[in-house]
């Protein structure tokens, strides 16, 4: 196994078992039965995968000859529900400290499979058209997210909270800039991962957020 192949495997086992463990603490919090937990798990592991392959053209997407990828997704998720099963009043408690846990997770999934996208575009030969490179990328990172989010009908994340699409679309630029001339691919996977984490547990710790209009009838309520 190749260096750019190690890297790639590495990114793509720790994406899915951040965006599993995020997407069942998500299907826990609005009360999904075991299977439904199981579910959303996985399709926030897979999900951004399986847009970014349709979009470059790979069919059937990497996940359907990759079944190791669904069990890691699976098992992660089962172990979630399981925790919040057996001490479900701790759980309940600790909302906080839950959302909390779920940042990270996700800020971890959303900076590897970023990179990740990245990385997959350089090696299709689509590195030249800089927008698409980049659109990949952030797909690949808030793809599962967003079909979690439109699942658990819950408003989406990267639509409303702390910088999410815009930290990808950032990180993105930033692999391709250090890629492009440095032409160091573990160099650029840090510097894209630590830029993307960085700002999304920074942004959830200040609260950053992008400005938006605030009427007047959401005042009055």
């Amino acid at each position: 196994m190749t260096t750019a192949e190690t890297i790639l495997f590495v990114l793509e086992i720790l994406g899915t078992i951040a965006f599993a463990i995020s997407g069942a603490l998500v299907a826990v919090k609005v009360r999904f039965d075991i299977f439904g937990v199981a579910v959303i798990g996985c399709v926030t592991a897979v999900g951004g995968g399986i847009i970014r392959d349709l979009l470059i053209g790979k069919i059937p997407p990497t996940i359907f000859t990759k079944f190791y990828i669904v069990l890691i997704a699976l098992f992660a998720s089962f172990l979630v529900f399981l925790t919040a099963y057996f001490k479900r009043k701790n759980f309940t408690k600790t909302k906080e400290k839950i959302e909390q846990t779920n940042n990270v997770f996700d800020a971890i999934g959303l900076a590897a499979f970023t990179v990740m996208g990245m990385q997959i575009s350089f090696e299709k030969g689509l590195s030249d058209n800089l927008f698409l490179s980049v659109t990949i990328a952030v797909l690949s990172g808030v793809g599962g997210g967003l079909l979690r989010d439109i699942f658990t009908e819950t408003q989406p994340y990267i639509f409303k909270k702390h910088v999410y699409a815009l930290a990808s679309i950032l990180g993105a630029l930033l692999y391709y800039c250090f890629e492009i001339l440095f032409n160091k691919q573990v160099l650029s996977t840090v510097v894209g991962i630590t830029f993307i984490i960085g700002i999304r547990l920074l942004a959830t710790k200040f609260r950053w957020n992008l400005p938006k209009v605030e009427l007047e009838s959401d005042k009055e309520q």
